[in-house]
């Protein structure tokens, strides 16, 4: 098990970024989280098997369709065990 937390610059606010990510997510069987951050950039944590996990950190790159991607930092982190993928709320500024 793997776990790794993204954060994606670009145009990637307002294009249903959040939730395509996890539906795609969830067609590849990884747990995690995404959300908006209050600077327009989208944060996001993958986990589950390194193959899928890597299939979403390549997603990511590229976004969904209307997404403009021009940077993603990822972090490697240890799991916790997360089950399930959601949308967070975005956090205070």
């Amino acid at each position: 098990m793997v776990r790794k937390r993204v954060v994606v610059s670009g145009r990637v606010q307002g294009v249903y970024f959040r939730d395509t990510c996890r539906r795609v997510a969830a067609t590849h069987g990884v747990a995690g989280w995404v959300r908006n951050l209050p600077d327009r950039r989208v944060e996001a944590v993958f986990e589950g098997a390194a193959d899928p996990v890597q299939r979403l950190v390549d997603w990511a790159r590229r976004g969904p369709q209307g997404a403009t991607v021009t940077r993603v930092d990822v972090h490697d982190e240890l799991p916790e065990g997360l089950s399930g993928f959601t949308i967070r709320e975005t956090p205070l500024a």
